[in-house]
């Protein structure tokens, strides 16, 4: 690449704006997050869309929100509205563990530094914002905001929590995948801003006024009855108020139904909640991005690189990054715990061929690459390009999975447009490997379409994957052992772990590799006992796992399985699922992870004989073979050679 300089880069001071020319910014963008100038980051994809529309966009990575609050002054009003992009991950996830133990760095901060952001970035920033600015309107964006954009459980204070709007005290709310919905928000404001003088600065009253007039799809915002846009109608779905969710768990679990649905759905309603006086409006969203669209995401002039402020200093979440390729958003697996869908949605939204191979080509040319790209995936390694063979029939569908309980016989789950990428990448000069890091759906691998030309595909990329792709170890997420567990995730049962471990053991031997097979698990999963556990510890002990890649269920907003965890009750069925959730049951649940450790043997023992699981002992801890006895040798007899 070519030298580097400061103009490069978005502007992140005044001094910056000043090589610039500019007197002000358009937006200023505030970020929970180190500013490193990459598509896999939110705020640099936010901050050179609005650049490439014709907006002056500066960015304040990571201000102090102590004393002064000298960051968040310092580069005066915006013309239109301050913007906040809270991180790349939730923050509350970010910074602690299942236990709410704070984690061993924040990947996402210089030196993985823990004091460069607050818990709730979203609330902090804005109430600072609304007491310098009180005038200047505040959009929210990021996973933080968009996963709480109605009544939520938040796991680290114990409690039912309203829209962050409600609780930060914004203007409005940006959720899912933030490029279509921001762009046409802007272009709204300026044309119905006073004359369209590029001068005149957006007041909060004025934004609320013209998103109410012309509601932008895939935002939320707060109103009184009277000023809802065209008054709830009965097109609309209401949910449960805020106050009933807090006086009936039941009545929270039930609104999940409707968010999840809708978020999935090729053609939405619009979503209303009452808090208190107010209402949160949630206007619904766009379609999925055209191939088009998510290209022009990865097409902007990205240096690729922190910010130079950043020098010398190690960006974990970077380092992790940097050689690697996304190929696609959206997964359509609806895993109970997982939020991707609540935020990206289940279809997939697949680059063009050019637009990949475009970035890898600009990888190669890093000073510092190796030839080994660390991953060439997405949500879902293996999803790229899939989607409905039949349209008409995904737009009636309102299933949060097209691979749960059965995989969708409409789903063109073709595996050959796949393969090409890889194989058009690995031909470039400068690439040695492609590895995929992404976790790979075994079960559409393993699934027996009706087209064999699916099948053959199928077959072929699960060789090119193992013999081609894997970095000696191979991750892959069966989650549980358990398949009433599985079930409750949205997971395929375990046997077709067994059958994939097979396969992939078959292909190690056939072409001479010593590679091995990595499985993912989470305790305390609602419906999970620890009885559960003990046979998951059993089960994976007879395959020869010590397990490794582990973890204790961590309840956050917008997931089904969270909302059966706190409300005690199925979302989609109203019937009672048992959870884990104190930290005793919890730490019960997760020992048998680590049976092999003796430390943990004695305590394990005992739960065992408490359950009257004594068959479990013996497959845990089984009895020593004795030794074969020495043949006595008579006194006149020559002892045997």
């Amino acid at each position: 690449m070519n030298a580097k300089q400061l103009t490069d880069w978005l502007p992140t001071t005044r001094k910056e704006m000043d090589l610039r020319g500019w007197e002000a910014a358009d937006v200023i963008l505030f970020s929970g997050d180190a500013y490193v100038d990459h598509p896999a980051f939110g705020a640099a994809v936010i901050g050179r869309l609005l650049e490439a529309e014709g907006y002056r966009v500066c960015i304040v990575p990571q201000p102090d929100w102590h004393g002064d609050f000298r960051d968040f002054k310092k580069l005066g009003r915006p013309r239109l509205f301050f913007a906040i992009a809270p991180g790349c991950m939730d923050s509350m996830v970010n910074k602690y563990t299942a236990n709410r133990r704070l984690r061993s760095e924040d990947a996402y901060s210089p030196d993985g530094r823990h004091d460069m952001r607050p818990e709730y970035p979203t609330i902090v920033y804005t109430h600072i914002l609304k007491q310098l600015f009180p005038d200047v309107p505040v959009v929210l964006g990021g996973i933080e905001a968009s996963l709480r954009r109605v009544t939520h459980y938040d796991y680290w204070q114990e409690r039912l929590k309203p829209s962050i709007l409600k609780d930060s005290g914004a203007d409005l709310v940006i959720y899912g995948m933030g490029e279509l919905p921001l762009t046409e928000l802007c272009h709204t404001l300026d044309n119905c801003l006073t004359y369209g003088d590029d001068d005149v600065c957006c007041s909060a009253s004025d934004f609320r006024a013209i998103v109410r007039k012309h509601p932008v799809p895939q935002t939320v915002t707060i109103e009184r009855l009277e000023d809802i846009p065209q008054g709830i109608t009965p097109d609309d779905i209401v949910l449960h108020s805020h106050e009933a969710c807090l006086a009936d768990r039941r009545a929270y679990a039930e609104n999940f139904r409707h968010i999840e649905e809708e978020s999935n759905r090729l053609h939405p309603q619009r979503i209303i909640q009452q808090v208190g006086r107010e209402y949160i409006v949630v206007n619904p969203p766009y379609p999925p991005m055209t191939t088009e669209q998510i290209d022009r995401s990865f097409s902007f002039a990205y240096t690729r690189l922190p910010h130079p402020k950043y020098k010398g200093k190690r960006i974990p979440a970077y380092e992790m990054i940097k050689f690697s390729v996304n190929i696609h958003r959206g997964c359509f697996g609806g895993c109970a715990f997982c939020t991707i869908s609540a935020h990206q949605g289940k279809f997939i939204m697949s680059r063009s061929k050019q637009s990949i191979m475009q970035e890898v080509r600009q990888i190669t040319a890093m000073p510092d690459f190796k030839g080994y790209l660390s991953d060439l995936g997405g949500p879902s390694a293996n999803m790229y390009g899939m989607s409905g063979r039949d349209r008409s029939l995904c737009e009636r569908c309102k299933r949060p999975s097209c691979i749960h309980p059965a995989v969708c016989p409409n789903l063109n789950a073709d595996h050959r447009p796949l393969l090409d990428i890889y194989r058009a990448v690995d031909a470039l000069p400068g690439v040695k490997k492609s590895f995929i890091g992404s976790g790979v759906r075994y079960d559409l691998l393993l699934h027996t379409y009706q087209d064999e030309a699916l099948n053959q595909a199928a077959r072929q990329y699960t060789r090119e994957l193992i013999v081609n792709h894997v970095s000696g170890r191979l991750k892959v997420a069966p989650e549980h052992t358990s398949d009433a567990v599985l079930r409750l995730m949205r997971k395929p049962s375990f046997r077709l772990f067994h059958e994939f471990r097979n396969i992939f053991n078959r292909i190690n031997r056939e072409e001479g590799l010593n590679q091995q097979i990595i499985p993912y698990f989470i305790s305390s999963h609602p419906g999970c006992t620890a009885e559960d556990m003990a046979c998951l510890a059993a089960e994976t002990r007879a395959l020869d796992f010590k397990l490794e890649q582990v973890q204790d269920f961590t309840p956050t907003p917008m997931t089904v399985s969270t909302e059966t965890w706190y409300s005690g009750f199925h979302p989609y069925t109203l019937q009672p699922v048992f959870s884990a959730r104190t930290p005793q049951e919890k730490l019960r649940q997760r020992m048998f992870f680590f049976w092999y450790k003796p430390e943990q043997r004695q305590q394990i023992i005992s739960e065992l004989r408490r359950m009257c699981r004594p068959d479990l002992i013996a497959k845990l801890y089984p009895a020593p073979q004795p030794a074969p006895h020495m043949r006595k040798e008579g006194k006149n007899k020559r002892p045997r050679r």
